[in-house]
């Protein structure tokens, strides 16, 4: 160890995030006090943004395992079987804090770090998806946050080439200080030609590749991603990665080619806490030691110490372990895609993470230590007594008309001006793009398809974690019922505030046990996912943000449903246990309602049985038309239905809460009468004309329109 190496004290250690508890522990594991290069590796991997140590423990109690199920938890990536020989991995993760202080370039590397998830297991990416939450439009600051955002997210996918197929977005008063950046990626792979992360081989060679290391980013996973946001938000710009999707296109082909010629051992992308967690995690992973010299790395900045290269977080890196033999032909690969692929270190026996400069070793953590022995607690949840969450500003006035200004509020209008921003048909495999169907649908190469989509409602978790959770996951596998699709497996990021608060602690446990009850309803497993705690500054917490992805498969992509009606005299119907209430749905929010008490019990067994009837009727080709209801109502859905085909329809008038009423289980379908009928729906109208009548009321096609335009405005 070398004579210089500085020990920083305590008090460094709680500056970085660490507690005087954890600190000791250090000690402990060591024999001695950390110096500045272990201790700020210990800061980052012991953080909550890569220990999970408020979560661990819960998300232990999720169904994991499943016949389809080819990688789960603890891979950079989840995985299952679409036969013919292929897996579709996916995932989804947050770039929360980054994106709140600059939004920009944390949504754009939000979208780059998922992708790099997907083509560390081999899996070449073809779709991105993304959950974004901000407070209401009327504020300036969330405009902001929107615009730049989403402006991020097109920027990196666009010049990447991976198509962005599909999302969501929702205005919600306790996003406004805590955004939230969710961004899921789906990628291809033989399923015989991925590969783990686990480095393995004594002697091996540990090679970087990929852009070179700089200062952006350092102390991202603590600084950021493990803290209350606050006022001085700007002071932390530096902790924002910067990304570079025209070097992340190189980096894709340039693992992928390795990976084709069978010439890595291992393979990991560099995230949160950089060489750090991508290092120590192989050898945990791979049960041995890994010595790194950090003289070896390439830097875009002079003078930069041992632990800020341990600690970059610059973004479009990659590390792999190689075969000495084959290490001459992996940085000709590397070359020939311009990747700067350098031999910074070895595979040893040691079980220890062992950092040298020019060959004198300034920090030496044993992996044990570094990766599996943070401390996880247990969490003391608390039902509140009173309220978390204040009423809504309510924004409809006497006399509005209430189908009009649902169709025209935040939540409900037409995301057009968000997705136009995107490419969604690189790539050639949608078969299904936004607004054309509940979930986005993708070809196969094998042929077949596969239907994604991307689902939560914080509103209702709010009220009620545990059912309003099951809620969400039903939502997602509606969406994909509605094309024909069968779900196979689930992703997550559980977007919650500060889980040491026992109200906190109990809107994730109770979170988390809906969702697994609801995995297990559906009969899939989770196979990955991400947890961002902490989201809350001086207003308070974000709504509990449960964001969950389903990735289902269909026979024929090109006879996926559409929520489009298509047919003059078709009949519309409504299937399903749906038993609609005005509390908590977006009506109630318009009024300037405050949240109820509790949700309704789901009949989840027969939630899963309307949405087997939907998904066979639409592979038989029996339906015209499948649409879930969700928010705003029967009457809001039907009204899609109308402006994405352009035809108009005569419906019942049962009632405010019917026609506006939300819950769980409802699908609005077209098709000929006796078909519905024999699936079980109620007749409720008809398809036809050049307007929408209910009852006495009555609204042409282009007041509808207008309406639901109502976002434009927001990007001129």
């Amino acid at each position: 160890m070398s004579d210089t190496a500085t020990i920083p004290g305590v008090e460094q250690a709680v500056a970085l995030g660490l507690t005087r508890d954890e600190y000791a522990l250090v000690c402990e594991k060591l024999d001695r006090e950390p110096n500045e290069v272990e201790l700020a590796m210990f800061s980052l991997l012991w953080s909550e943004h890569c220990a999970y140590k408020h979560s661990k423990k819960l998300l232990r109690t999720l169904p994991t395992e499943g016949p389809r199920v080819v990688m789960g938890p603890g891979e950079n990536a989840g995985a299952v079987d679409v036969g013919g020989g292929w897996s579709v991995a996916f995932k989804v993760e947050s770039h929360n804090h980054p994106s709140a202080v600059e939004p920009f370039q944390g949504a754009a590397t939000g979208v780059g770090g998922i992708l790099r998830d997907i083509f560390a297991i081999g899996a070449r990416p073809i779709a991105v998806l993304d959950s974004l939450r901000f407070g209401e439009p009327d504020s300036e600051r969330s405009r902001y946050l929107l615009d730049r955002a989403v402006a991020g997210i097109g920027h990196y996918g666009n010049s990447v080439g991976v198509p962005t197929v599909g999302g969501e977005v929702y205005f919600e008063g306790p996003y406004e200080t805590n955004c939230l950046i969710n961004a899921m990626a789906l990628g291809l792979a033989r399923t015989d030609e991925m590969v783990r992360s686990a480095a393995a081989g004594l002697g091996n060679q540990v090679i970087l590749f990929g852009a070179s290391t700089g200062r952006d980013g350092i102390g991202g996973a603590s600084v950021l991603a493990s803290a209350e946001l606050d006022e001085e938000d700007e002071s932390k710009r530096p902790s924002v990665q910067v990304g570079d999707p025209f070097e992340e296109n190189k980096l894709i082909e340039c693992s992928l080619e390795l990976l084709e010629r069978r010439l890595l051992v291992s393979l990991q992308d560099l995230g949160a806490a950089g060489l750090t967690s991508s290092a120590s995690e192989m050898a945990s992973a791979g049960k041995v030691g890994i010595d790194i010299d950090v003289a070896r790395v390439p830097l875009r900045e002079a003078d930069m110490a041992p632990f800020e290269i341990m600690v970059s977080e610059s973004q479009e890196r990659m590390l792999c372990v190689a075969e000495p033999e084959r290490v001459d032909e992996v940085l000709a690969v590397c070359a020939k895609w311009e990747v700067h692929g350098t031999v910074i270190g070895e595979v040893t026996d040691s079980r220890t993470m062992r950092i040298l400069r020019d060959g004198e070793t300034v920090g030496e953590v044993p992996v044990e230590a570094l990766v599996d022995d943070c401390p996880l607690y247990d969490l003391e949840p608390a039902k509140p007594s009173e309220p978390l969450y204040p009423a809504p500003k309510a924004t409809l006035r006497d006399g509005d008309d209430v189908l009009l200004a649902l169709l025209g509020s935040p939540n409900i209008a037409s995301r057009r001006p968000l997705f136009e921003q995107y490419d969604c048909l690189v790539g050639a495999r949608t078969a299904r793009r936004p607004e054309q169907a509940d979930a986005a649908v993708l070809a196969l190469p094998h042929g077949g398809g596969i239907a994604v989509s991307i689902d939560g409602s914080g509103r209702r978790v709010a009220v009620d974690p545990y059912r309003g959770t099951i809620e969400a996951v039903l939502e997602c596998a509606a969406n994909l019922a509605c094309t024909g699709a069968e779900p196979l497996g689930l992703t997550n990021c559980l977007n919650f505030g500060n889980p040491e608060k026992p109200h906190i602690a109990w809107q994730l446990t109770e979170s988390v046990r809906g969702l697994g009850d609801a995995c297990r309803a559906l009969g899939i497993a989770v196979v990955g996912g991400n947890v961002s705690l902490y989201n809350e500054g001086a207003d308070g917490p974000i709504y509990p943000t449960p964001v969950v992805g389903l990735v289902g498969e269909l026979p024929d992509p090109l006879a996926a449903g559409r929520l489009a009606f298509c047919a003059e005299g078709d009949a519309i119907g409504l299937l399903g246990p749906f038993a609609p209430r005005l509390e908590a749905s977006e009506l109630a929010k318009l009024r300037g309602e405050a949240l109820p008490a509790e949700l309704p019990d789901v009949d989840v067994e027969a939630v899963v049985a309307a949405h087997a009837a939907v998904r066979e009727a639409v592979r038989a080709g029996r339906l015209s038309s499948a649409h879930d209801v969700a928010e705003g109502g029967v009457l809001v859905a039907v009204a899609e239905c109308c402006l994405a085909g352009g035809l108009g329809a005569t419906l019942e008038d049962d009632g405010e809460a019917a026609l506006f009423g939300e819950g769980p289980g409802g699908f609005v379908l077209s098709g000929a009468r006796a078909d519905l009928e024999a699936l079980g729906a109620r007749v409720i109208g008809e398809v036809g004309g050049d307007a929408l009548a209910c009852g006495e009321q009555s609204w042409t096609l282009d007041e509808l329109r207008r309406a639901w335009s109502a976002l434009a405005p927001l990007f001129p």
